[in-house]
């Protein structure tokens, strides 16, 4: 109804996702900015008026980011929805990436590759994933909590124990082996017809290989989302966030637990799959060292800076996750260029950037740098460490959270509540 966005008259109506016009509208303005985030708009002298993200560097950043995003979809479902702590999600990455090399790969006296084409290698990346997830699942199911979250760490070990058990499939261990490029064929002719891996023409103007890619990712990244949300609408998802709230409550009430929570897995290792496949093509040679415990806790740790529970957490959180790196190393080096200036401030940047041993500074930008003054290179990790700690102390909704503070204030202004 005009004019009062949250009187509802039916649970149709208040189950939409997007249920009033102003937020259509923002979607629709959202999806623009989407789409022409790659360009530069409105050239003039070869200048753009416009610019969005033209600079391949970023792009190919946005990218890893969009990548990184589907597989943490993949544990909020597990994690945020149904309230299953996770430690394993990269073995799960590793599973698809290793079904897509052998599925998708090249094979050669050393290794095993079928040289099938990508519509085909990327399903089956997710399916085999979630095989093995409903394999690991009666074992998970029986535990809870921190014990569960022993359980699944331990697949990370025997991922990596198994690497090494395949090199036919993982490569050499140092350097890992060459996955199939991210390109569209029939079966196995020579060209393919579209090679996100390579720059080229579509319509009336030229595409790069990046540009590419981040439509294809931003496409998947859609989907797999639309996917998640329409997920906790459903019974499954009620019934998964039952389980979250309390679990024996839930089963008392008649909700299957096991079932669900097998569901939960499943589902969670397709995603996971996925990521990992394309993160793994868009690469291009990884070593089995990737699918880490380390990249299981920066799934965990994006939840949790984003808000966990939330879609538009995880992406927040993947944003910050993924983009804080190269945030800090731009800052670091503005600071660099302040510091041996003669501006009004150089004197302050140039107390806190140190350029070299025994200057004072607290951030050093030299190549060597260890210890004491503190590298910058370790500035983004200390950063989102202590964030994670903060957020779960003072908001455990994270940066979801503090949106909805801000926007409950605006919405009550100036009788603010």
């Amino acid at each position: 109804m005009r004019g009062r966005p949250n009187l509802y008259t039916s649970y149709e109506a208040e189950t939409k996702l997007f249920p009033t016009a102003t937020k259509k509208v923002l979607l629709g303005l959202f999806l623009v900015v989407l789409v022409l985030m790659p360009f530069d708009l409105w050239v003039v002298d070869q200048i753009p008026v416009v610019r969005f993200l033209g600079d391949s560097v970023w792009l190919r950043l946005v990218n890893r980011m969009l990548i990184f995003t589907i597989g943490a979809l993949g544990l909020h479902i597990l994690s945020g929805l149904a309230g299953q702590l996770s430690l394993g999600h990269a073995f799960f990455g590793g599973v698809g990436a290793y079904t897509a090399v052998l599925v998708g790969g090249k094979s050669s006296a050393n290794l095993w590759g079928w040289g099938l084409p990508m519509w085909v290698w990327l399903p089956a990346a997710g399916v085999v994933a979630a095989a093995v997830g409903i394999a690991v699942a009666p074992t998970a199911v029986r535990v809870r909590g921190l014990y569960l979250g022993i359980v699944t760490l331990g697949l990370i070990f025997i991922g990596l124990h198994l690497s090494r058990v395949f090199p036919e499939i993982a490569g050499p261990g140092d350097l890992g082996r060459k996955w199939p490029r991210l390109e569209m064929r029939l079966w196995k002719e020579e060209s393919a017809f579209i090679d996100f891996s390579r720059d080229g023409h579509w319509l009336w103007f030229d595409v790069t290989k990046h540009q590419k890619t981040y439509f294809l990712m931003l496409g998947l990244v859609l989907l797999m989302a639309w996917f998640a949300v329409n997920l906790g609408r459903t019974r499954t998802g009620r019934a998964l966030a039952a389980i979250r709230d309390r679990d024996i409550a839930a089963e008392i009430m008649g909700v299957p637990e096991y079932r669900y929570k097998t569901t939960a897995f499943a589902i969670s290792s397709f995603y996971a799959g996925v990521s990992g496949a394309l993160f793994a093509s868009f690469v291009g040679q990884i070593p089995p060292e990737q699918w880490s415990l380390r990249a299981s806790v920066t799934f965990l740790a994006a939840l949790l800076i984003g808000g966990m529970g939330r879609i538009s957490g995880v992406f927040m959180g993947c944003f910050f996750v993924v983009m804080s790196h190269r945030f800090v190393e731009e800052i670091v080096d503005w600071a660099k260029h302040q510091a041996e200036g003669d501006g009004l401030f150089s004197p302050v940047f140039d107390l806190v950037i140190s350029r070299g041993s025994g200057d004072g500074g607290l951030i050093s930008v030299a190549e060597t740098a260890l210890g004491y003054p503190l590298p910058a290179s370790a500035l983004d990790e200390i950063i989102y460490g202590g964030l994670i700690i903060v957020f779960l102390l003072f908001e455990p909704l994270g940066m979801y959270g503090i949106w909805i503070k801000v926007r409950n204030y605006w919405k009550g202004w100036p009788f603010s509540y």
